[in-house]
């Protein structure tokens, strides 16, 4: 049923070493590199969605027009001088689930952008144990900034410009970050 008690010095560091390396091989790690690099793509990426951020409060496109009426919205909810605030939603909601509505915090002196909420959850940490309350990933933080660039590419791939007099995103920015 249970481990023998350790007794002498050589049983007690063994143990300690069996214990953790246990821990440690089931322990996630955040790779900060990726996630940094991430972060950034997506920076890039919404400037390039919304390239008036600093002047324009929305940004409109439609999300393959060709298909139906899916309109992505990017609306400035704060600015200040080193952060903005935004909110990226999908419309019309879908009728079988849940369209993405994220907010994100973009960082113009670091040229980076983080997911701060999303389908109104927030205050993600970098690690979680698991299991947990929410049931959360043990990555969850960068599985949902993987999702936002992915997004973004679609977005970029996909969309048309609803505030552009020609309706079209730049080609030379189509793929970008793919």
């Amino acid at each position: 049923m249970s481990e023998k008690r350790p007794e002498t010095d050589a049983e007690i560091l063994s143990h300690g070493e069996r214990a953790s390396l246990r821990r440690r091989g089931s322990r996630y790690s955040v790779d900060l590199a990726s996630h940094i690099a991430e972060c950034d793509k997506n920076y890039h990426l919404l400037l390039r969605l919304f390239p008036s951020i600093k002047e324009q409060d929305t940004a409109k496109l439609a999300l393959m027009p060709e298909f139906g009426t899916t309109t992505v919205e990017l609306q400035v909810l704060e600015r200040s001088r080193y952060t903005s605030l935004i909110r990226l939603r999908q419309l019309p909601e879908l009728s079988w689930g849940r369209s993405p509505n994220l907010k994100i915090r973009l960082y113009h002196d670091t040229k980076s952008a983080e997911v701060v909420e999303y389908q109104s959850q927030n205050r993600f940490h970098g690690v979680y144990e698991y299991p947990n309350t929410r049931m959360r990933q043990r990555d969850e933080k960068a599985q949902i900034n993987t999702f936002l660039g992915e997004y973004l590419a679609i977005c970029m791939a996909h969309g048309a410009s609803l505030d552009s007099p020609l309706g079209h995103l730049d080609p030379s920015d189509r793929g970008a970050g793919s």
